[in-house]
Order: C-alpha cells, then structure tokens, then sequence
C-alpha cells in the first residue's frame, strides 16, 4: 500500500507552453507525465505544488498575432484559454497556471531577477552579430545547424542580426554547474541527456544575449532603467519557476516551502535553456538549483515527425473526443517511454485501448461487481488470503519504485499482473459455480478479488483518475479509505467498452 509519509514538500512544474499557436500531442503528453507524479504523491501524503502555464511574450508571438491579423494580446489571451482548457478538460491537476503577461505576479519578479542579475555584475551591454533562430528564440550557431543552413529542429534558416544588447556572464558558471551536475546535487534525467549537457560544458558556455533592442521587439518586458531593450523572452520565461511562488515578494511564504523544484518536466529541445541558463541565473542569484529535471522525448505520428507542412498534426481534443479522457491518458503512458521519442497512431490506441482497458481492467472489474451485485446479500467485509496478501505487497514495492523513478508504463505493468492474477483467481476457483452452491467460500473469494480490484483502483489512480473513481463507486467504498473496506458492488456503466 502507499506510505503516508510526513508531510514533505514536492514541488513539480511543466514547461510554460509557447502560444503562438494551439495545443498539440507533446504538450498533452508533458502534462499528463507531470500531473500524474503529482497526483501519486499526492496519494503519498506529500504537500503538493504543481505549476504549469503559458509563455507569451518573444518576436515569435507578434509575427504568429500579425499573420492572424489580430492584436497581440488578444491572441496570447485567446491561445493561453485554450491551453488553460484543455488541462482542465484532461483532468490535469495543477495548483497555478502562470502567465508571462500577468503583470502583478510574473512582471515585478522577473525585474528583480534582472536587478539581481545586475547587482552581481552578471549584465553588461556590448555589440553583437549573430544569427537568430526565431523557432528556439535564441541566437545560434553553425554547428547548431544541419548541412542546408536551417535549424534542425524547426527546420528553418536563421536570421542574421546584428545589433546593441545587454548580455550575461553564463561562461562564468560552466565550471561550478558541471561539478554541480557530477556530484548529482542536480540531477538530469534520462542520462544520455545528463551525458549531452555535460558535453556542452566540457566545450565551455559563452555569455548570452539578454536583452533585444525595443524598436524590434517591442512586446516583451521591457529592461529596468532602460526602456530601448526588451528583456530576452528566456530570461523571462525561466523566471515562471519561481514568481509563480512569489519570490522576494512581501509574503514569500510559498517560496520558502516550495523552493526548490523537485522536477522540471521538460522536452529535450530545451534541456540547454534548462540545465545550463536557469541554474546560472540562479547560482547568480544565490538561490538553490532544482533537484531534478526530468527530459521527456518527442511524439510522431505514425512514424513520421509532426509537421504542418505534412498535415499530420493530431488535434488533442478529436484524440479525448474520440477516445475518452483516461483512454488517451492511458495510451501516452504505456505506448510511449517516457524518456523516449513514442509514436502515436490510432492501430496502435485502439488495440491497447481494447487490450489492456477493455479486456484487461474493464472486463476485471465487471466479472467481479457482476458476481456481487447478483449474489450478495449484505456488505462484504474486505479479506484476503496469503497468497493473495504476498501479491499484493510484491506489486505495490514495484510500482512504487518505478513511480519514483517516474517509469510509469512500468508502474502500469505492476497493475496488470495484479489484474492477471485476479482473473485466474476467478478461473480457477469457478466463482460463478461457487455462488450457486458454497456460499460461504464464494464470499470469502469475491472478497479476495474485490480487494485486489480496490488495490488495481488505487494503482491507477494518479494515470486514469476518473476511471478509479468509477471503480470505488461500482465496489461502493470511499476513495480515501485504503483498508477495511466493505464492498457492496453496484453495477454500472462499462468502464471502457469495447472499440469494433
């Protein structure tokens, strides 16, 4: 069973998702991982702060608001409700939603980062040529480049810029970041991601361009104390982590207790911005580095990389609309590693929809509350036997590693085999005869399996929290009780009928 530890802090975020346009399988895919470490150790007891939200300011955003002939900030606030919808609609359980242009919580704290930034002699002012990739908002280089001139992961040429910017000493922490990244003291999950920003800081971080001249990038914050120069959308951007608990505001309490991030959930394009940019403004600063980052990979549609170009992309909602809610929850889970590039096609959603779902945890759970709801009398008290009691504790040390480890298809796995050994259980002591001619072994065997179902239910519950709920309420038994249930199994609707 979970542990209910002391209540120790956990503090997660997501990526702040870029508006320039609508929400897509790999913010979904981000979300769900995050929220579902969330919600698990919320079941552990822990005090809980999951932040999530929107990145609206950058040069990308005015051309996006420009080629859809409508002012920037009614676009950033029209694409910012679509995000904040479809978290609400995914079942994502996040305590805030941070927006860049909120002026009262993320404004005055992103100033005070650049005042501290500056106070430390970390900014100064120089000229600067270089070429700008407007996909990553960042400046780049050649060797960032493949062979046709075009950024690799936007595939688009980069534009020469030439011009007067603030700047900010990042060479100045390479060496104590890397020594900080091999003693574990931040942790990057998986290691070949560790393994390639350590490669980085081995050839040595340059400064960074921190700021972009006012007459070319006039949405944006602009630069305390001086109003030609935008602050540089990352510096920005970054800062989300910590104005979002109120950092150095009059009432810091969230700060003290959250600070700092146990996990940022990241994908790998912006691991550099993550793993070396964030912990030198924050080594600057003199304000602990996050625990860990934890670097999910990208999502293709049947084999092939999203593109726009090849009308491939897959709207989430037709996905849920389709699908249900958990059913897509579910798939992202299981189908795709979750350190790893995962493939989404709808062969392979429907055939672990109807495997694992339907065959599996649906027809479970209404074998068991079929059985009860026919042939008990009174409640059922929960029992289990030994052997039933050792696998039971074997699949809960698993999955709680592997939850730990945020392995969650493994995790998922540890449910399954509890699930399998439930059904043979049926099989084997022919519960269905059983209820006609022993009545007293036949409740003393439904209370076994109907334990091993409440179990399976509280398992599932951080990846498919709906269909949990569903459970408990078919078996009649609070979701906040963990033991000494009684069951008194109501049949309802299917959990995941099947799909032809």
């Amino acid at each position: 069973m979970l542990q209910n530890h002391n209540m120790q802090k956990f503090y997660i975020t997501t990526a702040i998702d870029y508006v320039n346009g609508k929400p897509h399988l790999g913010h979904v895919l981000e979300k769900v991982q995050a929220d579902v470490m969330a919600r698990y150790k919320r079941l552990n007891g822990n005090d809980v702060f999951f932040l999530t939200g929107t990145d609206e300011h950058g040069a990308k955003i005015s051309r996006a608001a420009k080629d859809a002939k409508k002012p920037v900030s009614e676009f950033v606030d029209k694409n910012a409700k679509a995000f904040e919808e479809l978290w609400q609609d995914m079942n994502i359980s996040h305590d805030y939603f941070i927006r860049t242009t909120n002026k009262t919580r993320h404004w005055p704290v992103v100033k005070r980062v650049w005042h501290g930034l500056e106070k430390n002699g970390d900014i100064y002012k120089k000229e600067y040529g270089g070429l700008y990739c407007y996909g990553h908002e960042a400046f780049v280089t050649q060797k960032d480049l493949n062979k046709s001139g075009e950024c690799e992961i936007h595939g688009q040429k980069p534009e020469a810029i030439q011009e007067e910017n603030y700047f900010f000493k990042l060479s100045k922490y390479t060496k104590q970041i890397k020594a900080i990244i091999k003693r574990g003291e931040m942790k990057i999950v998986p290691k070949e991601r560790e393994n390639e920003i350590l490669r980085l800081l081995e050839r040595g971080l340059e400064d960074i361009s921190f700021s972009r001249p006012r007459k070319d990038l006039k949405w944006g914050i602009p630069v305390p104390g001086d109003k030609t120069q935008t602050i540089y959308v990352w510096a920005d951007a970054l800062t989300n982590y910590i104005s979002a608990l109120g950092w150095k505001e009059k009432d810091d309490a969230k700060f003290k207790k959250y600070w700092p991030a146990d996990v940022h959930v990241i994908g790998k394009d912006i691991l550099r911005f993550h793993a070396a940019i964030w912990p030198a403004m924050l080594l600057s600063l003199g304000i602990q580095l996050p625990k860990k980052i934890f670097v999910h990979g990208f999502i293709n549609i049947e084999g092939k990389k999203m593109s726009k170009s090849l009308g491939n992309i897959v709207d989430p909602r037709d996905v849920m609309n389709e699908y249900g809610v958990d059913a897509f929850r579910h798939y992202l889970l299981t189908e795709i590693m979750p350190t790893r590039d995962g493939d989404f096609s709808n062969e392979k959603f429907k055939a672990r929809y109807n495997g694992d779902l339907a065959s599996g945890l649906g027809n479970f759970m209404a074998r068991i509350v079929g059985l009860g709801e026919r042939h008990l009398k009174k409640p059922l008290k929960s029992a289990i036997s030994p052997a039933t009691k050792v696998q039971i504790e074997k699949r809960w040390k698993a999955y709680s590693k592997y939850m730990e480890e945020m392995k969650f298809a493994d995790a998922i796995k540890e449910t399954y085999a509890l699930i399998s050994y439930g059904d043979k259980r049926i099989n084997d002591v022919k519960l269905w005869e059983l209820a006609q001619n022993d009545k007293k072994r036949f409740e003393a065997e439904l209370s076994d399996v109907a334990t091993i179902l409440a179990n399976v239910a509280w398992m599932l519950h951080p990846m498919v929290p709906a269909s949990s709920q569903k459970i408990f309420g078919q078996l009649v038994i609070k979701p906040d009780s963990k033991v000494n249930w009684s069951f008194k199994m109501k049949k309802g609707d299917p959990l995941f009928p099947r799909l032809e």
